[in-house]
């Protein structure tokens, strides 16, 4: 690694049908499209030279396929604290359809109807961070957009909702790290593409 503190590096999956077109993919197991392979794909070219003694993924197929193709499943361990935010009620609707039905609406405010509120997503972040300063050392995750904002807001010891202020591409990577000293938390890059 280039720096002598520990980073960790983030990686949303690939392309999906439903991100594509916008519909929260939670805890449906979605596959990754063709373009969401390619792209998982390039991820490898995109990290070369780097090691990682730690990988984790989300149960997911979108995440650890992503993982696979990237040239990283044979070592992963699968974590359900990595899953997906629980979009309940709203599984499989875009924010279009919702707003039309609860107008206002804001995921990381109000959360969702039978699903997770930020705070419980917040919950399982505080848990991954938890064993990522246990380790000491350089992780790569592969998660969802939702669940991984949520994990930088946490990493900066921001409340879960201030995840809303993070956006994440499909197949970005984003670094997580320390500035001076393990007091000083920082975001080292976001949303590489």
């Amino acid at each position: 690694m280039s720096h002598a503190l520990p980073e960790i590096h983030l990686v949303r999956h690939g392309q999906t049908e439903w991100s594509l077109s916008g519909k929260h993919t939670g805890r449906s197991d979605i596959p990754l499209t063709q373009a969401g392979e390619d792209a998982a794909r390039g991820l490898a070219e995109r990290m070369r030279g780097l090691t990682f003694p730690i990988v984790w993924s989300s149960p997911s197929q979108r995440a650890f396929n992503t993982c696979t193709l990237a040239g990283f499943g044979a070592g992963c361990v699968k974590k359900d604290d990595l899953a997906e935010w629980d979009y309940g009620a709203y599984e499989g609707l875009t924010t279009k359809q919702i707003l039309a039905e609860r107008p206002g609406w804001q995921l990381f405010r109000d959360g969702c109807p039978g699903g997770e509120t930020a705070a419980d997503a917040g919950e399982r972040a505080g848990r991954i961070i938890r064993q990522i300063r246990e380790i000491d050392g350089a992780v790569l995750i592969f998660s969802s957009a939702h669940f991984l904002r949520v994990l930088a807001a946490r990493w900066l010891g921001l409340p879960p909702g201030d995840g809303r202020r993070f956006v994440l591409d499909t197949a970005s990577i984003s670094v997580l790290g320390y500035e001076h000293d393990r007091t000083e938390p920082v975001i080292r890059r976001w949303n590489q593409t």
